[in-house]
């Protein structure tokens, strides 16, 4: 009976599981209703309290304006600009916020030459670019900074190669698997892929594994809404990609660990013993071209190898003019120059921080300062203008006497661009601090590039960011915030719309400590102008031109976020919704057997050998406890007791603890968190229940069954937290 139950739960999420995808929104999945009020309509105008009306009406849209042009306008890579986070901690103290500067010593490289010639078999070339075209129109294009320094990948390795060369589609280990079947050389091959799938960083590990010796990687206009092809004029003159955009980024391999990679879970000071090879760094060296320089490479390889129809791999083919042909092409090579210069360089965080009366609690609301260029209008400085004003909003009620009972800390990060570093070596240098008082992790990085919302979130904050969605204006119009996220994610009732946190962003060193999170962001769909991610066209003027030309999403986005700041540190229970958490490690436990189903041959001798029902039962049971925990802590009777109140608290924040696994994920030890992880095979997405589910995909049933009993207990312990309130 019991397996027969745990079939039938399996089979239902294989119809409604979603994970969080990179790709653009489908609009096809819009209601009809979209552009008008949707169903289940939140009251609007929105009923507020007086904070809250404070709150939501003190950011300025010209503001956001100035403060973007400021951000957008100077050198931020990572270590090379002191100046802008000075200018931060002087605007944050003089907001309210007390700001200071917290320097690291960390290890980044910068590029000093690189070159990608192909050479034919004939004896003629072609030699990329790699640097965008300066436009008339987008005067940072054309700043001497965005001329002189090419595109290039962080953290890659230094090399010049010369070789024939093969498409190896988006790089997925599954890409490679398929051109093994196939018969088609790799070795000693120079690899060419596409952005999309994986993280850059998986890919070149990919082909390092397979004995390639270097990689080119090119953005493909095929995966874009709007298109040059399709007859929409290219930017700046319509929603197109610029044909000689290139997506710059880092080649560490964060799906092992993120943080400066030569002091791997320790805090990167002065003095500190450093690794000499860290193990997440590529050993082959990288490139990242336009589409525009990608077409000869790809039209080269026409007629050699395994065309692209044959390999017959979802997301192989593109939109160029091209058949996606596997290669080699006999005599056509890449010669590949990548010369990085090491060094060991300071960054600079900024924290500010408003006190609040209980010195135990503490909620952070963070965004990244570094871009890879010039500009960086979405990616991140969209955040970080937006978070001058949530600071702003902030000390409108800091003067009216008003206190929080929780710890406030912002956070402006350095380096995430290159490895998450700023957050990684902040969380490494404040452990005690954080493990003992810090509730949740607000994130920003690319809070606007697009109209539409979406966020990534532990399951616990789910329901209030909803509820806070119903407190804020849409842009200028007549609709709530979660008007518009109801519109667009109805469809997707289990998660209402939300998705688990992996990595990419600087959430990601807080989850191993059990520290919950969410990531929010307004991003684009299919009929959107292209956003020119890591690219010397996300700037102000593609912002202000293309995106959101009042900066009232920049204003939503803000509103959301302080609102849902101020209640997670302000609100007496801590707004914390354990029925959901209860259930996502339900459907979690219900991910697990449909792996299990998939792999077992033997009539469900895999869930046994796992010892899958003690985990079943107590996901049960938490269920039941978590639901009756809700109904109790919702009576006035309790809410009007302080001391169950606060004992209350320390439950909810000592929950997700439990979860931590001190050694952490087998040869991954920096992820502790048993729910969560960034994916082995990909960096960006969630693998829940990771330590059982890698286990399982590696035939190791013993660690499996060892990570489903320790599961069982954590889980088990949780009730008993919560039935004792």
């Amino acid at each position: 009976m019991a397996k027969l139950l745990l079939f039938a739960l399996g089979t239902a999420h294989l119809a409604t599981a979603c994970q969080r995808d990179p790709h653009l929104l489908d609009d096809s999945k819009l209601t009809q209703t979209f552009h008008l009020v949707p169903r289940e309509a939140a009251p609007f105008p929105p009923v507020w309290t007086d904070h809250e009306e404070i709150l939501h009406t003190s950011f300025s849209t010209a503001s956001i304006d100035r403060w973007l042009s400021y951000y957008t306008h100077g050198d931020h890579i990572a270590g090379r600009n002191k100046s802008i986070a000075v200018e931060t901690v002087k605007t944050w103290t003089e907001l309210g916020a007390s700001a200071s500067l917290v320097e690291y010593e960390v290890f980044l490289n910068y590029p000093k030459e690189q070159k990608l010639v192909l050479n034919w078999a004939n004896g003629s070339q072609y030699e990329a670019q790699l640097y965008e075209d300066a436009l008339e129109e987008d005067e940072t294009t054309g700043y001497p900074e965005s001329r002189g320094l090419p595109a290039f990948h962080g953290y890659s390795a230094s090399g010049l190669v010369e070789a024939e060369y093969a498409y190896v589609g988006r790089g997925h280990k599954d890409d490679f698997a398929a051109l093994t079947a196939a018969n088609v050389s790799l070795a000693g091959k120079i690899a060419l892929t596409k952005y999309g799938g994986p993280f850059r960083g998986v890919k070149v590990r990919n082909a390092e594994k397979h004995g390639m010796i270097g990689v080119v990687m090119f953005t493909d206009p095929g995966d874009d809404g709007p298109q040059e092809a399709k007859g929409q004029a290219v930017y700046p003159n319509g929603p197109a990609r610029q044909p000689s955009s290139v997506q710059r980024g880092s080649v560490a391999q964060i799906n092992q660990y993120p943080g400066d990679p030569t002091t791997p879970g320790y805090p990167s000071k002065p003095g500190v013993e450093r690794v000499s090879n860290p193990p997440n760094l590529p050993k082959i060296p990288s490139l990242p071209i336009s589409y525009r320089d990608a077409v000869p490479l790809l039209k080269a390889l026409d007629g050699h190898g395994v065309s692209g129809k044959a390999i017959n791999r979802g997301g192989w083919i593109g939109g160029l003019n091209a058949t996606y042909n596997t290669g080699p092409a006999p005599g056509v090579t890449l010669s590949l120059t990548n010369i990085m210069g090491n060094k060991i360089t300071p960054i600079w965080n900024v924290i500010g921080i408003i006190n609040g009366t209980n010195a135990d609690e503490t909620v952070i609301i963070g965004n990244h300062r570094d871009a890879w260029i010039i500009g960086g209008a979405a990616d991140p400085n969209s955040g970080s203008a937006i978070m001058i004003e949530i600071i702003k909003a902030f000390s409108e009620l800091l003067k009216r006497g008003w206190k929080p009972r929780r710890n406030i800390i912002f956070a402006s990060w350095d380096a995430e661009e290159y490895a998450l570093i700023g957050s990684t070596e902040w969380v490494e240098s404040h452990l005690s601090f954080l493990t003992t008082t810090a509730l949740s992790y607000l994130n920003l990085d690319i809070a606007v590039s697009g109209p539409f919302p979406s966020a990534g979130a532990t399951p616990e904050l789910r329901t209030l960011a909803l509820e806070v969605m119903k407190k804020v204006v849409y842009g200028n119009g007549n609709r709530t915030l979660y008007d518009v996220w109801h519109a667009l994610y109805q469809f997707r009732p289990e998660d209402n719309g939300f998705t688990n946190l992996g990595s990419g962003s600087d959430y990601t060193a807080f989850l191993p400590l059990g520290i919950g999170a969410l990531d929010f962001s307004m991003g684009g769909s299919s009929t959107t102008p292209v956003y020119h991610y890591h690219s010397n066209y996300d700037s102000h003027h593609w912002m202000k031109t293309m995106v959101d030309p009042d900066f009232s999403i920049h204003a939503t986005v803000g509103q959301f976020i302080t609102l849902l700041g101020y209640h997670l540190a302000d609100d007496a229970l801590i707004p914390f919704d354990m029925e959901t958490f209860a259930r996502n490690v339900n459907y979690m436990v219900r991910d697990l057997v449909v792996e299990t189903m998939r792999l077992d041959t033997d009539s469900g001798e895999i869930q046994r050998r796992i010892n899958i029902t003690a985990l079943d039962a107590a996901a049960k049971t938490f269920q039941t406890v978590t639901s009756n925990f809700a109904a109790l802590t919702a009576s006035k009777e309790f809410l009007d007791n302080e001391c169950r109140v606060v004992a209350a608290n320390k439950k909810l924040r000592d929950v997700q603890r439990l979860f931590v696994r001190e050694e952490g994920l087998s040869g991954r030890p920096f992820y502790k968190n048993a729910l969560y992880a960034p994916g082995r095979d990909d960096g960006y997405r969630a693998q829940t229940l990771p330590g059982s589910t890698e286990a399982l995909q590696d035939g190791n049933l013993p660690l499996c069954r060892e990570w489903n009993l320790w599961l069982a207990d954590r889980i088990d312990e949780a009730s008993e937290l919560l039935v004792s309130v």
